[in-house]
């Protein structure tokens, strides 16, 4: 199958990810027109109700990620943390992403078990750049899948060095370290409140791979803003369907409460049938008129 998020990313505009935890949020996603889905590590952990700090294992992740692509038609990204281990890890990692039809995954250059990037006082000690080249030429190959099995998944290096306080250059060096070990694109992140450290780095960008970037500390920089930037080809909005979704919920357990039932709050939430369109329903009673015998 031909990799739509290349496809995308070929037309040039800019392309928009939002993050997912299960097939349902993704399908919302889809909904609204992003460009694909983002299968957020920091989702699915908070879903679990446990950090984002490496503790739901591999293959719990790999099958959410599964669900997702197989409920979808948009391209799916995988978030897969710093890869689980080292080159080898990362290899046996991404081939299995690009097994279940991920169409690109990100790698962070961050010690496993890693905290998540915007926890204040969290762990955000690096590895060597030289490794981290390792691990993404491992997945690049491993990516590619193999002869009677050939994938075509885009590797995404995501440097940390901002959310490490290393500065500029340091994350400069080891962005085209990274273009030179194979990646195809590249994610810097950052945890300022304004967008000026991500903007002085694209302005200093003259690798030869585009740019990635994760808005969520800096929200005010919008599309029309990042598209003025030129270099940055992808946004993706990585934690917005989870909050939202515990806002949603808070809001509406606390006037249940608040009514003392739900004859007032049924009308402002989403009907049963409209869960019965996201579910494929009709589909399904279709389906059964036609081959249920």
């Amino acid at each position: 199958m031909p990799n739509t998020l290349k496809e995308h990313l070929a037309s040039g505009d800019l392309v928009t990810l939002m993050s997912a935890h299960n097939p349902l949020s993704a399908r919302l996603a889809e909904e609204a027109g992003f460009d694909g889905i983002w299968a957020s590590g920091f989702e699915l952990s908070a879903a679990y109700g446990v950090p984002d700090s490496s503790l739901l294992s591999f293959t719990q992740h790999l099958d959410m990620t599964r669900a997702i692509v197989e409920q979808v038609a948009a391209p799916v990204v995988a978030d897969i943390d710093t890869g689980y281990g080292n080159a080898i890890n990362a290899a046996h990692v991404v081939a299995a992403y690009a097994a279940a039809g991920s169409a690109a995954v990100v790698m962070e250059d961050k010690l496993f078990p890693k905290d998540t990037s915007l926890l204040a006082g969290g762990r955000q000690e690096l590895v060597r750049i030289e490794e981290f080249q390792g691990k993404i030429a491992a997945a690049r190959d491993a990516g590619r899948g193999t002869k009677g099995r050939p994938h075509d998944l885009l590797v995404i290096a995501r440097t940390e060095a901002l959310i490490a306080d290393l500065g500029l250059d340091e994350a400069l060096k080891r962005g085209a370290a990274y273009a030179e070990a194979g990646a195809d694109l590249l994610l810097v992140h950052s945890k300022r409140k304004t967008p000026d450290e991500i903007v002085a780095f694209t302005e200093r960008w003259q690798g030869p791979i585009p740019l990635v970037i994760v808005p969520t500390a800096y929200p005010d920089l919008t599309e029309a803003k990042v598209r003025a930037l030129g270099k940055i080809r992808i946004v993706i909005y990585a934690n917005h369907a989870i909050r939202a979704a515990v806002g949603a919920m808070r809001q509406v357990f606390a006037q249940i409460r608040r009514d003392g039932g739900i004859h007032l709050v049924d009308k402002q939430i989403a009907s049963v049938e409209d869960i019965f369109e996201l579910q494929r329903v009709p589909a399904m009673k279709a389906a059964e008129k036609k081959y249920l015998r």
